[in-house]
């Protein structure tokens, strides 16, 4: 196999998140023939087809689907190794390492760190976010692996000290032609009849899901595992199954995909965030500004929220 270079694997991305060559080419400044070209020579050399075209759409296949999770990852992992070399060169005075949920960094954490950087006494700081289970998170806080964590407050936080994050909600995504799509709220246990495509066991949110199909007596039909939520929404907007994931993650999928976001009644499917640590005291400043600016910005948030909604 010939080596994959990464300006096919950029396009091959911008490619599945606009679902046309011809947008994607107008982005990155290139002729569409350059870029068909480049995917039939990326599918020669994996030997898959990984895209199909479905009501004008160009979609990738579950071995598209496999390539594009992978691709973006090694894509952020080549920008991070860039910028830890450019911090020498930068005048870099300080770094904050941050171990997040898959959950937390889908949501609003990148915004809220985003928000940190911009202000101007924290231009010179590098901030390093690494994503594991919430379980992992913890585990690596207590190791020293990482200043701070953000995870869910079911985590075992014992010996760490714990401030609240944001709040989140879950609910089923279903495809807008599936039979469910007409709910406008509905309980877990009414969703197992049908096929649910899933995250792996290691995840908390799979634990919960397990538990509360075992309180009703049943077992979940997982059609398909994924490891993203990236790629459970799309399994879902293909018409193969049913997931159930946070609101928040879904926003911008139902405006670009036919999916319908329904909310779970459940109690357990609404859930706390919490950002976690050592001992604050003992927190490098930067580390504890950061601390105080994510609590901040969740508290505001909420304030906002309740507001609109009076």
């Amino acid at each position: 196999m010939r080596d994959l270079d990464l300006k096919t694997l950029r396009l091959f991305i911008h490619v599945c998140e606009r679902g046309s060559i011809a947008y994607a080419a107008k982005e990155a400044h290139i002729e569409p023939s350059a870029i068909s070209k480049r995917l039939a020579q990326l599918e020669h050399d994996l030997g898959s087809q990984l895209l199909t075209r479905d009501r004008g759409r160009m979609e990738p296949t579950p071995a598209g689907l496999a390539l594009l999770e992978r691709a973006r990852g090694v894509l952020f992992a080549v920008e991070r190794m860039a910028s830890d070399v450019a911090a020498f060169n930068n005048g870099v005075k300080g770094r904050v390492s941050i171990c997040a949920s898959l959950s937390a960094v889908a949501e609003a954490l990148l915004d809220d760190i985003t928000s940190f950087m911009r202000e101007p006494h924290n231009r010179d700081i590098q901030v390093d976010v690494e994503e594991r289970t919430s379980f992992d998170v913890v585990r690596h806080i207590r190791e020293g692996a990482a200043s701070v964590g953000v995870c869910s407050s079911n985590a075992d936080l014992g010996g760490l000290q714990a401030r609240p994050y944001r709040l989140d909600q879950l609910a089923l995504v279903v495809h807008s032609d599936h039979p469910l799509a007409r709910r406008e709220s509905i309980r877990f246990d009414e969703t197992l009849d049908y096929d649910h495509v899933s995250l792996p066991h290691s995840t908390p949110g799979h634990a919960v899901l397990q538990g509360a199909a075992a309180t009703a007596g049943r077992k979940i039909a997982s059609r398909v595992v994924v490891s993203s939520f990236d790629s459970a929404l799309r399994v879902v907007a293909a018409g193969l199954a049913i997931s159930v994931l946070p609101v928040e993650v879904t926003e911008t999928y139902r405006r670009s995909f036919p999916v319908k976001v329904i909310p779970l009644t459940d109690h357990w499917a609404h859930r706390r965030f919490v950002v976690c640590f050592k001992s604050f005291d003992e927190l490098q400043p930067i580390a504890r500004r950061m601390v105080e600016h994510l609590c901040r910005r969740a508290t505001e948030s909420q304030l906002a929220e309740k507001r609109s909604s009076r």
